[in-house]
């Protein structure tokens, strides 16, 4: 298990980027120094006890203080449940306890063309991704030598044009932007695979994706990158009750060499794992 920072820590920004969707800024300079796309935080709201448990955000960006170092962690949050609702109403100076970097991180490739495919909440972990492949922003304390990609390109769905999150931080990385919405009012009207596909077929050269999403979404994604031998990593959105690997109920499938399958802790050994190592069937 990696090491990692608790903090307690004052709210600098709560504000909101879609229906029921919000971005939270805290002060953890400890964690800003560390952490890195596809990793996540564990957070929970000091001094409150329903719910005791923390919740499990992913990264979505970090932001420097005036001497240009890491100071603030932002995090994404769709208002479900009582943790998240409690989140909703608090306001700058509030406090919470935070704990983290946690987790894996996605393995940045090298690839002519990188696809990022999020549904629902899912795209929160690829700004951080997509500022760092393109050499707009460094992250954690490791040296990130992989080649600036020919294209980068996000395909993203949602069920409404209301549910579209932090569309203007996706647009001023300059990558690609590929819309769906289940009732069509943005963009393409239908599933995200189906944008998948347009962008697999443009002559962008080798393409890696990297997926984040609903369930079934994500296993749509691994059935469609593993027929066409892409190669696709997926982080798994699997509930997390303490978040470093000691409670056991954030177990997913894995695959294994000998072709069985057994269950792996998302928040150890994850949440990042190559699609086609995901025993789909048994998620």
């Amino acid at each position: 298990m990696s090491q990692f920072q608790f903090q307690a820590t004052s709210i600098v920004e709560n504000v909101a980027l879609a229906a029921r969707v919000y971005r939270v800024r805290f002060e953890a300079p400890e964690i800003a120094a560390k952490i890195r796309p596809g990793q996540f935080v564990m957070v929970r709201i000091a001094d409150c006890f329903d719910p005791l448990l923390g919740r499990a955000f992913a990264l979505y960006d970090v932001v420097a203080g005036e001497d240009g170092k890491p100071k603030y962690v932002d995090v994404v949050y769709q208002v479900h449940g009582k943790l998240t609702s409690r989140l909703q109403k608090l306001e700058p100076g509030q406090k919470l306890e935070v704990w983290g970097p946690l987790g894996n991180g996605f393995t940045i490739p090298e690839t002519d063309h990188l696809i990022l495919v999020a549904g629902g909440i899912g795209q929160t972990p690829f700004l951080a991704v997509a500022k760092q492949v393109l050499g707009q922003q460094s992250y954690g304390t490791e040296t990130f030598n992989v080649s600036k990609p020919k294209k980068v390109t996000l395909c993203y769905g949602a069920r409404s044009v209301s549910d579209l999150a932090g569309l203007d931080d996706f647009k001023a990385t300059g990558m690609e932007l590929k819309i769906c919405t289940e009732d069509g009012s943005a963009g393409h009207h239908g599933l995200v695979t189906v944008l998948l596909e347009q962008a697999l077929a443009e002559e962008a050269g080798p393409a890696h994706v990297l997926c984040c999403g609903p369930e079934k979404m994500m296993e749509a994604v691994s059935a469609l990158t593993t027929g066409r031998k892409i190669p696709c990593q997926v982080s798994l959105e699997t509930p997390m009750a303490c978040g470093i690997g000691i409670c056991f109920t954030c177990v997913a499938p894995v695959c294994q060499e000998d072709g069985s399958w057994d269950y792996k802790r998302t928040c150890v050994e994850g949440p990042i794992f190559e699609a086609s190592d995901i025993a789909w069937e048994h998620a």
